[in-house]
């Protein structure tokens, strides 16, 4: 059973009279990998520094694993790792000895455990090699790795995917199901890459000039976005296009997208048959995540 491990609750925070989050609620689960996304501007990474105490918080409240971070800081950050935008990591010492450095600020780390993060971050044939010798991908591996050492229910990303290569997204996001699966743990990811998003984020909370549009599960979040539209796969787009009329439009010589509401797809259908035009097959027209947050903040705009 999932347990909500992160809470946020209506924070507000302003800078020199400019309101910059105005109301902002979201929170994590165990297992949950939560995509925040936003406009440039809109308040993720003013968000994410509330959570782990490093700005004041204007009002509301966060709570991790039940304590209250202005209240009870070092009780609710105990269990919280964090990487924002690029890993600190000393660049003339191994990735051992980086971790190693790491574990002496926690109680209760042994060599045991650093072996075990070793193996799971995948860094086991490279981890006595100095960090220069490091591509971008591992250092940001290494980096989430000193994240999880003193064993987290909650990681926060912010932009970890800068800079990355596709072989170096693909071994994060590797990692962050397996941290989220096998850990059960908590995560948190800001990132404007809403492809690589979408193929491992479950839930997904959308900020627009520091207010929450949207927050559910990834699936819902687009389906919701591609409520209305359906393409069906028919003989002739053209006709079909003017039979229909406004409210159709030919993709294709055999396809067409149609803007309607449900109910009205089947008296669509039946006005196509009769004029004896061959439908083959009809379906939603599911909106990738990166249309749908187009759709839900209009673009990428601050006002």
């Amino acid at each position: 059973m999932q347990n909500i491990i992160l809470k946020c609750e209506n924070l507000h925070k302003s800078f020199r009279k400019k309101e910059i989050l105005k109301g902002v609620s979201l929170d994590v689960s165990s297992g949950d990998i939560l995509g925040f996304i936003g406009p440039n501007g809109a308040g993720k990474t003013t968000t994410i520094k509330l959570i782990l105490g490093l700005q004041r918080i204007g009002s509301g409240r966060v709570t991790i694993n039940g304590f209250d971070i202005q209240k009870d800081f070092e009780r609710a950050i105990a269990r919280v790792g964090a990487i924002i935008e690029n890993p600190d990591l000393y660049m003339y010492l191994s990735g051992y000895d980086n971790l190693k450095l790491i574990s002496n600020l926690y109680k209760g780390i042994d060599e045991k455990r650093i072996q075990e993060v070793i193996k799971l971050v995948g860094l086991e044939k490279r981890i006595n090699d100095k960090v220069s010798k490091y591509s971008l991908g591992m250092r940001q591996r290494l980096g989430v790795a000193q994240a999880i050492l003193h064993k987290p229910n909650l990681l926060i990303l912010d932009e970890p995917t800068n800079g990355l290569d596709p072989e170096g997204i693909k071994d994060l996001r590797n990692l962050l199901i397996k941290l989220a699966k096998e850990e059960n743990m908590g995560i948190l990811i800001s990132s404007h890459n809403l492809a690589e998003l979408e193929s491992f984020c479950n839930k997904v909370c959308i900020i627009k000039n520091g207010v929450i549009v949207e927050s559910s599960d990834l699936e819902t979040v687009k389906k919701d976005a591609s409520e209305g539209n359906y393409i069906i796969e028919l003989d002739d787009s053209k006709r079909a296009r003017i039979i229909i009329g406004d409210m159709a439009e030919a993709t294709d010589s055999t396809h067409i997208q149609v803007h309607a509401d449900k109910e009205n797809i089947p008296s669509i259908i039946k006005k196509l048959v009769l004029q004896d035009i061959r439908i083959y097959s009809i379906k939603e027209d599911v909106l990738s995540l990166e249309d749908a947050f187009f759709k839900k903040t209009g673009g990428n705009i601050i006002d």
